[in-house]
């Protein structure tokens, strides 16, 4: 096909006016093959941050922001959350569908969203979302990353209409769906700043309404701040480590299923955009999201908090730009999203349960423990997802001593109040509270790769873990019954947070 011929056909697509039940049936069609990509794992076991949503989720509504400044995050998705539990209940599946349900929606939000472009446009961004692997992957977990990326999609396709084209029936939608993805991440701050630079650069003649609504997201947003204040004082992510460069410019592959189809994605889009005359809409969303990526980087320099998970906050000006710029890229477009879907559909197709295997450690411990047995964990912040599985009939226990809620973890200044724990200050009282006949099991992580412990608390996390685990099994009070370890788990899959446990009874 020439190119002459894909650019008619690209103008008699943005020009037909479908039917709108044609319209809804293709997006239908669509969803239903995201939905049966998008399962393949959804019954997978949780890992530690899931175990905390549903542990945190558990708490009464009222009660969650207050809980909220012991880990760091925004309330929207808990309370969603505990709703959604109330309704399905807290098992893998019907908590995995409740992030399917907004991954699935990106689908007809992008084509609505990218519409503002045209419908070859509309269409390039919905077939995007249907096979995007990082909806894929985040669909089917407990965390709210999948309803970040749908809040940010809304957001984007408002902020085009409501600024850059000056629409301002869709001010009210803008601040709506920036106040929900503020409420769901903090990376939802450095959006709405990509957004402002954004319009100062592109779209100066609408910078008052763009100043109402930012006014109007900021009032709406300022009861949170105290709490987020206090969080970036006492919580933070020490669990991360400072971002390179390499980290800085390689991010957006996160999203895109890696190097090799961003790339392509990359160059197509640039040709497209850059063809005859420039599309500065896109190119404000190209640039909205460049600044949220920086502003993110260069925070995390001074508070370490740069994850991948974190960049769904930047799937709405990315998939609206890379709709726009596909939409005019003519046979290098077509390439580039065959290239892509041929490895986002294998990444799909191979997708495996690799987060943790703490259910099958937790079943198979479970068949020696009895009411009131401590369940003591090296690596803390596993509590919750282990209380989730060996139910609450036990005593939880991290190198501090024994948890009062143990479906939460308290992120307030971990660090430092790590640092004094010893043995014989916190191991020993622990151990002298379980009865002779009774059962205590040390769960501890399997620390595969030395390096990849290297942040402030995951290296303190490993010392101690080697220094606990060592004291236990050279304590003569306790006599280990069962080791769970690699040999019996961890071979059969390239798990991401592997777990092993060792059952010990208090000699009589």
């Amino acid at each position: 096909m020439t190119a002459q011929a894909i650019e008619r056909w690209r103008l008699y697509l943005d020009a037909a006016a479908l039917p709108r039940w044609a319209t809804a049936g293709a997006l239908g069609l669509l969803c239903v093959l995201s939905v049966w990509l998008r399962t393949h794992v959804i019954g997978a076991g949780f890992w530690i941050d899931e175990g905390i949503s549903v542990g945190i989720a558990h708490h009464p509504l009222t009660t969650i922001p207050h809980l909220l400044r012991q880990d760091g995050s925004p309330p929207l998705y808990y309370l969603l959350l505990h709703v959604w539990i109330g309704l399905f209940g807290d098992g893998e599946r019907a908590t995995h569908a409740f992030s399917l349900v907004p991954a699935i929606a990106c689908i007809p939000l992008g084509y609505w969203a990218a519409s503002a472009f045209g419908r070859t446009a509309a269409w390039a961004a919905a077939a995007l979302a249907a096979l995007n692997p990082y909806l894929t992957y985040y669909g089917q977990e407990t965390r709210m990353y999948a309803l970040a990326a749908c809040f940010s999609v809304i957001a984007a396709g408002a902020y085009v209409r409501a600024v850059p084209l000056g629409r301002r029936a869709y001010l009210p939608l803008l601040v709506v769906s920036l106040v929900l993805l503020l409420y769901t991440h903090n990376w939802g701050l450095f959006f709405c700043a990509g957004l402002a630079v954004a319009t100062v650069v592109f779209a100066r003649g609408r910078l008052r309404e763009a100043a109402v609504a930012g006014a109007v997201t900021l009032a709406l947003y300022l009861p949170w701040v105290p709490t987020l204040l206090y969080q970036v004082h006492h919580t933070g992510a020490p669990w991360a480590r400072r971002p390179g460069v390499h980290a800085l410019v390689l991010a957006p592959g996160s999203l895109f299923g890696g190097d090799i189809a961003c790339g392509a994605l990359a160059a197509a889009v640039a040709l497209g955009l850059s063809r005859r005359r420039p599309n500065t809409v896109a190119l404000a969303l190209l640039l909205a999201a460049g600044t949220t990526i920086v502003l993110a980087w260069v925070a995390s320099q001074a508070s370490p908090s740069w994850t991948s998970r974190y960049f769904g906050v930047l799937l709405g000006p990315l998939l609206l730009a890379a709709g726009a710029g596909l939409a005019r890229s003519g046979k290098l477009g077509i390439g580039a999203i065959a290239l892509a879907v041929f490895l986002w559909t294998g990444y799909s197709f191979s997708l495996r349960d690799e987060k943790s295997n703490v259910r099958a450690v937790a079943h198979r411990a479970s068949a020696y423990l009895r009411p009131n047995d401590v369940v003591l964990s090296t690596h803390p912040e596993q509590i919750p997802v282990l209380r989730y599985y060996l139910g609450p009939r036990y005593r939880y226990a991290t190198e501090l001593g024994v948890v009062p809620d143990a479906r939460v973890f308290d992120w307030r200044d971990v660090v430092k109040r790590y640092r004094p724990v010893t043995v014989a200050r916190n191991l020993e009282p622990l151990l002298a509270t379980v009865h002779p006949g009774s059962h205590v099991v040390v769960v501890s992580p399997v620390f595969r790769d030395f390096r990849a412990w290297q942040a402030p608390w995951t290296r303190q996390v490993y010392l101690e873990s080697r220094i606990w685990t060592r004291a236990l099994a050279a304590d003569p009070r306790f006599r280990p019954v069962a080791t769970i370890t690699s040999d019996e788990i961890l071979l059969e899959r390239n798990f991401f947070k592997p777990l092993q446990a060792v059952v010990y009874l208090r000699r009589r």
